[in-house]
């Protein structure tokens, strides 16, 4: 029996190109504190290194890029009085800023599930890359959380009420319909993959716009469901009615007035979800679509770690990801029991510190 254990990330220089593989296959390239660790260091050394033009971002093992943060562990060392759960949220968002900050052409591939923290290490990039095997989804309101890693940033500046449609109802979206919906910029065939990454490697010090150029060259050879019309096309205009209101409880009455088999089917997913949750994710993203990326995820950090503190979040990770019972009991356990006090409390700095940014 061989003991050699597998790097969770893989990072190495490819000519002038920088590439990051997430390397945990067998839990769908979950991201832990140690691998973020790892990633932001190497992004900020490549930064400022002469020798790299451009980052490359993957994931190992073709069925995801990356399907969220590994928070298992971070509901266990809170359970446990451990500091992972500051620790966390705080590199996490971190790394995110640096990745929408970064000064060079930053090229995610979204092969697979892309989800949760998946998406905070590709969404807030320039450049996204998604395939036919792309899974989209912040299914955060559904584990008593919120989409963090910057959807009160990303999510509110998607097309009229579709980010919000989105945030709440954790709504998959796949393959092309990534790109559609704007949270992909390209979309190129899986089998592709490899000749694009290899041309990405030749380009000489190249621009974004040569960069866009061989993306587009790509995308114009990736045919695979192109007649397909967007799965949200003919619900969008519904969309925008049904989640317009100035509260969470306005989009209910609106849903369940409409009656519609597509109104009544998001009324039932957004009944299962949890109450608080679906509150302060609203105010979320009605407060981020005035807010800079920071500013947004100085707020998320204050909400990981009023989420930490509460009671939805772990009960949401026993029932979905423990027990897999589906059976989660929310408390408070509906809309009109969580007071606009207790989400204002959620959004106040809290008792330790607060996200900074060197």
């Amino acid at each position: 029996m061989s003991s050699h254990v597998e790097p969770e990330v893989l990072l190495e220089k490819v000519g002038r190109t920088g590439v990051i593989t997430i390397n945990r296959p067998k839990v769908l390239n979950a991201l832990n504190l140690t691998m973020i660790r790892q990633i932001y260091p190497q992004l900020k050394k490549w930064e400022n290194d002469s020798e790299v033009d451009i980052v490359i971002i993957k994931g190992a093992g073709g069925k995801a890029f990356c399907a969220g943060g590994d928070i298992r562990a971070v509901t266990e060392a809170g359970k446990a009085g451990g500091s992972l759960a500051q620790d966390f949220f705080r590199e996490e968002y971190i790394l995110n800023n640096a990745i929408g900050a970064y000064r060079k052409p930053y090229i995610a591939i979204i092969d697979g599930i892309t989800m949760g923290g998946g998406v905070g290490l590709s969404v807030h990039g320039r450049f996204r890359v998604a395939t036919e095997k792309t899974l989209f989804a912040m299914p955060e309101t559904a584990i008593g959380l919120f989409p963090d890693v910057g959807g009160g940033y990303f999510l509110p500046r998607l097309r009229g009420k579709l980010g919000l449609f989105l945030a709440l109802t954790g709504f998959r979206l796949k393959g092309r319909d990534v790109q559609r919906a704007g949270v992909a910029t390209h979309f190129v065939e899986s089998n592709k993959i490899p000749d694009l990454e290899k041309e990405l490697v030749d380009l000489k010090c190249p621009s974004n716009a040569d960069i866009s150029k061989l993306l587009e060259f790509h995308q114009k050879q990736s045919s695979l469901d192109s007649e397909k019309p967007f799965v949200l096309e003919k619900h969008l205009s519904e969309i925008d009615r049904l989640f317009s209101s100035s509260s969470v409880e306005g989009i209910m009455q609106n849903l369940r007035a409409d009656g519609s088999d597509f109104a009544n089917k998001q009324a039932e997913t957004l009944s299962k979800m949890s109450p608080t949750s679906l509150k302060i994710t609203f105010k979320q993203l009605q407060l981020g679509a005035a807010l800079s990326l920071q500013d947004v995820l100085v707020m998320e950090y204050r909400l990981s770690q009023a989420c930490m503190r509460g009671c939805d979040f772990h009960e949401g990770v026993r029932a979905v990801l423990v027990d897999r019972d589906q059976n989660p009991k929310w408390n408070p356990s509906t809309l009109d029991q969580v007071s606009d006090q207790l989400v204002d409390k959620y959004f106040s700095s809290p008792a330790e510190k607060d996200l900074m940014f060197t």
